[in-house]
């Protein structure tokens, strides 16, 4: 036990170890929902098209690159401090162990991106803020400012129920408007989206040019 330590932390391997250290306490952080695996993406690009990585997070490419030059180097540093050799022949051989590492993790990492990059979409999935100013279908016997859901379309096709909230009469006169309730198979339009309540604030749909406005006006 103590010979892998001693080699973990002395030439080559102990690059890939403090880098390791590094890796190991971010994946921690996700855990503890404190970071997000792809929070480095927009910020950092790494040259893909030529070495092959790309398709998977930044994160994930970078870990799979540390961690298999880290136990590769390990490998190759064990027996290399058994075979008793110093000076600059056992400096010659560890930087051969320091660039085979790289050359394993490179070509390992490339292998496992190819197959990890089925698992991450080539652009991410609809977003809730997406659907505002969408149309959709009342999936429920009635929405109120309690309860709601509707059933919406997003733009790549897909569909989604989310929750939807419709005023009320008293609240509609309050704020100068009164709306149709929504019912069964009703259309309605996704005009807002409350973070706190987690739901999308609906009026029933008005095709274009046949009424202005949003609801009725309680002015006219």
């Amino acid at each position: 036990m103590n010979e892998f330590v001693a080699a973990a932390v002395a030439f080559p391997t102990v690059f890939f170890s403090a880098a390791l250290v590094v890796v190991v306490a971010f994946w921690v952080l996700v855990l503890c929902r404190a970071a997000g695996h792809d929070m480095f993406d927009s910020d950092v690009e790494l040259p893909g098209g030529v070495a092959g990585l790309r398709g998977v997070p930044v994160a994930v490419v970078v870990s799979l690159l540390v961690a298999v030059a880290w136990f590769t180097s390990l490998a190759g540093s064990v027996p290399l401090r058994r075979s008793g050799l110093t000076g600059v022949p056992y400096a010659a051989l560890a930087c051969a162990v320091l660039a085979a590492a790289a050359l394993v993790a490179w070509a390992v990492t490339r292998r496992l991106v190819r197959v990890l990059a089925k698992l991450f979409p080539d652009e991410p999935g609809p977003s809730r803020q997406d659907f505002v100013g969408m149309t959709c279908t009342v999936r429920t016997g009635r929405v109120d400012t309690r309860i709601g859901q509707a059933e919406v379309t997003a733009r790549d096709g897909s569909t989604a129920v989310v929750q939807v909230r419709q005023l009320g009469p008293r609240n509609g006169k309050e704020t100068g408007t009164v709306e149709e309730p929504l019912t069964l198979g009703a259309t309605g339009l996704l005009y807002a989206y409350d973070e706190a309540g987690e739901f999308f604030w609906v009026t029933p749909y008005v095709p274009f040019g046949e009424r202005p406005g949003i609801g009725r006006s309680t002015a006219a």
